[in-house]
């Protein structure tokens, strides 16, 4: 087996992209410990941080096996880009959520439903998208099934799954990617809708 520590990360990109996932894994722990100071320094909140550190990498799975990277700098300054990016979205989403103005014509304050108590119905709907969910997810192979679990279920991260199950962080985001795409394409083939 070959030294990976001596590669550069153009390298190991691209021996990741032809299906070296021991590649990732190395650029992982190469740049893990920057990438995660820089997202805490900025939410200042450790779960918020392990969330967009996962996101950032799942990101940047997806976008090398898409053979979308191009080498225009650093991979470490793509990467940092890559969080920046997903740090902006999240504070834009917070902001949005917790700034809202009774003034405002179009909103009515008083009758959101995500202000007001649960009724029947409600209770059903989700009682039933629950089902179907559970109905989805026994039909997925049973590494990606495993991974969903513990992630939704368990709310364990990408670090502990990796531990628990003995493979590789970059396995385990894989295995939640491939089982979230294969739980919509199961949903759309039987036609079943998984949000209110």
């Amino acid at each position: 087996m070959r030294n990976l520590t001596r590669l550069t990360d153009e390298k190991l990109v691209t021996a990741f992209f032809n299906g070296d996932n021991t590649a990732f894994d190395t650029l992982l722990r190469r740049h893990q410990q920057r990438v995660f100071t820089y997202i805490l320094n900025i939410v200042k909140n450790k779960d918020i941080a392990d969330d967009i550190f996962q996101e950032t990498f799942v990101k940047a799975i997806t976008t090398i096996k898409q053979g979308r990277y191009t080498e225009s700098g650093k991979f470490s300054a793509w990467l940092m880009r890559i969080a920046h990016n997903i740090i902006i979205d999240y504070f834009r989403q917070e902001k949005s959520e917790n700034t809202m103005s009774a003034d405002q014509e179009e909103t009515d304050v008083l009758n959101r439903r995500d202000l007001s108590e649960e009724n029947i119905e409600d209770l059903l709907v989700t009682s039933q998208i629950h089902t179907d969910v559970r109905r989805i997810m026994e039909s997925l192979p049973e590494a990606q099934r495993e991974v969903l679990d513990m992630r939704f279920y368990r709310n364990m991260s990408f670090k502990e799954i990796a531990e628990a199950t003995g493979v590789s962080i970059n396995t385990a985001l894989g295995r939640m990617r491939y089982a979230v795409l294969n739980m919509r394409r199961i949903a759309q083939e039987k036609n079943i809708v998984l949000t209110r």
